[in-house]
């Protein structure tokens, strides 16, 4: 493989943007998780975050299929750049310095990563 379709990266992007809101369903859920077997079962927003991640590999699994891997996984880091979001909005959690350093890195590596696949 010599290069990587867009439509792939539009389709790990989309897996990245899904699993990310899994992520914060899961949290939501477990916040709300009490002890036995009906507690799990009955969690609507875990359930919700579990089916969220399988359409998330979905996604991502047809993305991988015709581009390169190690273009397209890098990618996958784009849903803590949207978890960081969400868990700002739902869960009122601080965004500090730090993480947004850890943002900028990410960014910064998908960046070299995207323009290293093109020479």
């Amino acid at each position: 493989m010599s290069s990587t379709p867009v439509a792939s990266m539009l389709l790990v992007l989309t897996a990245s943007f899904i699993g990310s809101f899994g992520a914060v369903l899961l949290k939501a859920g477990a916040s709300r998780l009490g002890l036995g077997l009906r507690q799990l079962v009955c969690n609507y927003r875990l359930g919700l975050g579990v089916a969220l991640f399988l359409l998330s590999s979905y996604f991502f699994v047809l993305g991988v299929r015709r581009g390169e891997l190690s273009v397209l996984y890098p990618l996958v880091s784009l849903s803590y750049v949207w978890t960081m979001i969400w868990s700002r909005l739902f869960f009122a959690e601080p965004i500090t310095r730090g993480k947004l350093w850890g943002l900028l890195l990410i960014l910064l590596g998908i960046t070299l990563i995207s323009l290293g696949a093109h020479r």
